[in-house]
């Protein structure tokens, strides 16, 4: 299985210098095996190379209420891979052995495109999930594995921090079928203090997935002690989202805990998330939930019409469903905004990790 192919959006400056085109970042190579700062795009020759294709950290099959999705073909089990880098720096990053390493042994399992798609709907896996670290740094191998899914009738889910520019964007979301997008904050000062990147290009992502594609959008924002968990961040938060994404996006709030180069703080508070999530009910939005924390009420899924719950949640096993059709308030027959079967899936909270034998194309 080859690990190294050419890579897409880079241009040769005219000082012979390569600039990679994909990220906000445009990391500028200069010399032959120069990697940039996402670790596996690399400069080879006079061309730009992904380095990390077929090759990944390790493959599992999760409940895709842990992506978190919640309005997306909830109970099914998704079946989740990655590589390893990223092209954030962040302090806080709870994947840190995967998404900051530079180490090569960490790839240590292999695969095609058409060997994960056929292993996920042998599996019986409703969808892909490119997650652990962020898929937009492998797109090459992320698109190639979501065409082959296609093939197999297996959706495509993108777990990102949305940090890409826009013709790659473009190319990238048109393969995916449902989207996590971390918001890590509301604050250009947080972007480039504890993630090295800017809030602007993710803010852009968010609005291009919501009304220029048929990919299914969901939020996260990992609220850290005393960093971006203020009332009035929330509250400005929960503002443009309404105003810009709409009511109807879900909208994950998450409990930090100490790790990776942040490890002096403090865990998040449950009294926090549970403020934040009434701020943002308040402001408009409709479907708003809690992550990382054991809180059923923050967790299940209420009709924005009656407020009557239809899916309930205790961590990641469902519980009573209310919907019939697809998606439709048994209780008042308003239809809620998602992805929804008649039946939910009953994967429950397992995590099975899988071995795939070696490809060798």
């Amino acid at each position: 299985m080859r690990s190294v192919v050419p890579g897409r959006y880079w241009h040769r400056m005219d000082d012979g210098r390569i600039q990679c085109d994909l990220c906000p970042r445009y990391c500028h190579l200069s010399k032959d095996g120069q990697r940039g700062l996402c670790f596996v795009r690399a400069r080879q020759g006079d061309r730009m190379v992904l380095t990390t294709y077929g090759r990944s950290s390790g493959f599992c099959i999760d409940p895709i209420e842990k992506k978190p999705l919640h309005h997306f073909l909830p109970g099914t089990p998704v079946f989740s891979f990655g590589t390893a880098g990223c092209n954030l720096a962040c302090k806080f990053c709870q994947n840190w052995d995967i998404s900051k390493s530079r180490e090569v042994d960490t790839l240590a399992a292999t695969a095609a495109p058409v060997q994960i798609a056929a292993t996920a709907a042998r599996l019986g896996c409703r969808s892909v999930a490119y997650t652990y670290n962020d898929p937009v740094i492998f797109l090459e191998y992320a698109i190639d594995t979501a065409q082959a899914c296609r093939e197999v009738g297996v959706k495509s889910v993108a777990v990102t921090a949305g940090y890409l520019c826009d013709e790659p964007r473009r190319e990238f979301f048109a393969h995916m079928d449902a989207a996590n997008v971390d918001l890590k904050a509301f604050t250009e000062d947080f972007y480039h203090r504890l993630t090295g990147s800017r809030l602007g290009p993710v803010l852009e992502t968010l609005e291009y997935i919501r009304h220029e594609t048929d990919c299914w959008l969901e939020v996260t924002t990992l609220l850290i002690p005393g960093h971006n968990d203020s009332d009035a961040e929330v509250h400005r938060l929960a503002e443009w989202y309404l105003d810009r994404l709409g009511p109807d996006v879900p909208l994950h709030f998450s409990a930090f805990h100490p790790d990776y180069k942040m490890t002096r703080l403090p865990a998040t508070p449950v009294e926090t998330l549970q403020r934040a999530r009434q701020i943002a009910l308040d402001v408009g939005l409709h479907h708003v939930y809690l992550g990382n924390v054991h809180d059923p009420e923050g967790d299940s899924t209420y009709c924005p019409e009656c407020r009557n719950r239809v899916i309930e949640r205790d961590w990641y096993r469902l519980g009573e469903w209310q919907l019939q059709g697809p998606g439709e308030c048994c209780h008042c027959g308003h239809r809620l905004a998602g992805i929804f079967e008649p039946r939910p899936g009953d994967w429950g909270p397992r995590r099975q990790p899988v071995t795939l034998l070696e490809s060798t194309e």
